[in-house]
């Protein structure tokens, strides 16, 4: 590989591309100048589907997708010289399939992978077919499979260098309730052919084989999914840390991930050209690809959430949902030395696929068309006196159209649609594609504590053009900054994330943005801090290096106990009748409480306390953010004196290491 490395680095270095006309590829990202004339001159192959008592085969000449029948389970794709790219040695039922998680109300959790009852061709012509595979429920199978009617559709196209999938899940009025935990699709591939694995640019890299996960070749760590690779199969990987979490990607840049096989050359992606199905907004985290080799397409879990994210259906309640479609790309090359430029092609693709963004050859009535979608346009300004006595523009800012919630409930929101832009430098945002419904505005500016959320009720119609003008948003401010920690950006990226343990490393997380997805940085609290906690002096200490990513447990011996960070500042002309403010706003939490005690650490009572909040378990499975959340202590002015002051910050729950807070922002204001 170090050679491949050295001949990548030179050819990046002369500036030459996937996309170069010498490259003989495959796929449809980046053809080469062979391949599209040799397509001029032989149109490609119309789509083809062949029908047997127990499979059904699509065929468009570029590769052969096998499904079971009546179940819709994928157990075969046949792509450049390779007979089937997934597991061969796994049952047929374990190899590309839906699943989803579940429970009745109260009930125990049931996994379950989604088999049809009912096969149906929706559309079959040369240049597209379009089948499906339906689950059907009634009061017969209660307690047994989800209430849900499940029509799983899969589409190939003339051309086409992969195959389209989409589900519609819906729940009938008269069913019975249910939680829906997790759904996905999945895909195994080949564990001979499928080594190397990309979910982004500095995310890349040989895996472990899945047999490095079995007993005699690792050691179990923390919990079951992170291991440390005491003998691989692959002597270079000896001492290195595997954990799936550690390549979790957030919904807004989860675009394309998979695998690439080196012989012969060729890739698997998964591309998902749109978030408006996926439940949580564009921060909300999912898994992508991980040892097996496993590619997965998670439209909606609770991880880095928690049971907030869970949605309850009720009996009385009709719904009805889209998943999808997404992409499953496949590409190749025909020199072996250029495979990892697969995944640049599979980048080019996914761009393509955006662009192409809502699909005009979906066949379900469910999935409106571009003409039949809406779109809303405004700016975003922000009002905060104590910044700027004139109105700013948001830049960057995050401005979407979900259900009609509260201020934040966009983050947990998981049973409709949601739909977001990005504003420009003059605050100015467009929300395209917008399916007909009701929402509200809801947004956040980096840079401001809080989210603005309008209460309206936005109805989107067929076709419609909303016009929302300027927006102002007023951030929580009662008076001016006296001091700050850290930077309001719902995340805690910004504060001290330590080295991890030598013994503990991921080689390829070793940029400055993915430090705090390494294993075990809870531990190096306890390293840094053995007796006393954190003290962090306004004026003095820098939140860069001297406040710790999150508040956990420190570990004495074979338990852990609570801890108390300090925030030593000095005041003087203190107004003793007045009320100063301090925000704490919080990146993420897991079984933790948040007390807040002023000059007195010994206090029987807290001035305030979160109680219990937060299941997002992101210390543990390296996010550096969940589920945000923003508090407001009203401080009394008699509790301060002149002169040096102490804020006691405690965490008082200690029942594991992973229970703890992770903060984004800190900022005492002084009286209005």
């Amino acid at each position: 590989m170090k050679k491949l490395a050295d001949r990548l680095l030179h050819r990046f270095t002369n500036h030459e591309t996937a996309s170069n006309a010498n490259h003989h590829w495959t796929g449809e990202g980046t053809s080469s100048l062979r391949h599209r004339q040799d397509h001029r001159r032989m149109p490609p192959q119309g789509v083809r589907l062949h029908i047997s008592d127990r499979y059904v085969v699509m065929d468009n000449g570029i590769l052969q997708v096998t499904l079971s029948k009546p179940g819709g389970i994928i157990t075969g794709i046949k792509y450049n010289g390779i007979d089937n790219v997934l597991e061969v040695r796994n049952k047929e039922t374990n190899r590309g399939y839906w699943d989803l998680h579940w429970n009745e109300p109260g009930g125990k959790g049931i996994f379950d992978v989604i088999s049809g009852e009912t096969f149906r061709v929706i559309v079959e012509t040369e240049e597209q077919v379009e089948i499906s595979f339906v689950r059907t429920w009634n009061p017969s199978l209660e307690g047994k499979y989800i209430p849900l009617n499940i029509d799983k559709r899969f589409i190939m196209l003339r051309g086409s260098s992969g195959v389209y999938s989409y589900g519609i899940y819906e729940h009938l009025k008269e069913w019975p309730g249910f939680e829906l935990g997790e759904t996905r699709i999945a895909f195994k591939l080949r564990k001979d052919k499928f080594h190397y694995m990309a979910v982004a640019d500095d995310r890349k890299r040989i895996m472990p084989f899945p047999d490095d996960l079995c007993k005699g070749r690792c050691q179990t760590l923390d919990y079951q999914e992170a291991s440390l690779l005491t003998a691989p199969c692959d002597p270079h990987l000896q001492g290195e840390v595997d954990d799936k979490y550690q390549y979790s990607c957030e919904n807004k840049d989860l675009r394309v991930h998979g695998w690439i096989s080196f012989d012969p050359p060729v890739g698997f992606w998964q591309i998902t050209p749109s978030n408006e199905f996926r439940s949580g907004g564009p921060l909300k985290q999912n898994l992508t690809s991980h040892v097996g080799p496993t590619t997965l397409a998670v439209f909606h879990s609770t991880h880095y959430a928690g049971k907030t994210m869970m949605p309850r259906f009720e009996c009385g309640e009709p719904w009805k949902k889209v998943y999808g479609p997404v992409f499953i790309y496949l590409n190749s090359t025909a020199i072996r030395d250029d495979s990892l430029f697969l995944w640049d092609d599979a980048k080019i693709k996914m761009m393509a696929e955006v662009e192409s963004w809502p699909y005009s050859f979906v066949a379900s009535e469910d999935y409106p068309k571009s003409e039949e979608r809406g779109t809303a346009h405004g700016r975003l300004l922000v009002c905060d006196r104590f910044v700027s006595n004139d109105l700013m523009s948001a830049v960057g800012a995050y401005v979407g159209l979900a259900p009609p919630g509260d201020a934040g409930s966009w983050q947990i929101e998981c049973k409709g649609y949601q739909f977001w832009a990005i504003t420009d430098e003059a605050g100015f945002f467009s929300i395209e594609n917008v399916r007909p419904g009701e929402y509200n505005l809801y947004a956040w500016v980096p840079g401001f504590i809080g989210d603005y959320h309008n209460n309206s009720v936005v109805s989107v119609a067929s076709g419609c053009k909303i016009e929302m003008g300027d927006i102002v948003y007023e951030p929580p401010r009662d008076g001016p900054t006296l001091w700050e920690i850290g930077i309001p950006d719902r995340k805690a990226s910004e504060f001290f994330i330590p080295d991890p343990d030598p013994t503990l490393v991921n080689r390829v997380l070793v940029h400055p943005q993915d430090r705090f997805r390494q294993y075990g940085l809870w531990k190096r609290y306890t390293d840094l801090y053995p007796n006393d906690d954190l003290v962090y002096t306004i004026g003095v200490s820098d939140y860069r290096r001297d406040w710790f990513f999150a508040q956990v447990p420190r570990k004495k011996g074979d338990v852990h106990e609570g801890t108390t960070w300090q925030i030593r500042f000095k005041l003087e002309n203190i107004d003793q009748k007045a009320n100063y403010k301090l925000r704490v706003a919080i990146a993420s939490a897991t079984l933790a409480e948040l007390q807040v005690r002023v000059n007195d650490a010994e206090a029987t009572r807290p001035l305030f306390t979160t109680g219990l909040i937060g299941r997002d378990n992101s210390i543990a499975r390296h996010g550096i953010h969940g589920v945000y959340m923003l508090y407001t202590v009203n401080i009394p002015g008699n509790r301060f004196v002149q002169g040096d002051n102490t804020i006691f910050l405690k965490q008082p729950r200690c029942n594991g290491p992973f229970q703890g807070i992770m903060y984004d922002y800190i900022r005492l204001e002084g009286a209005p």
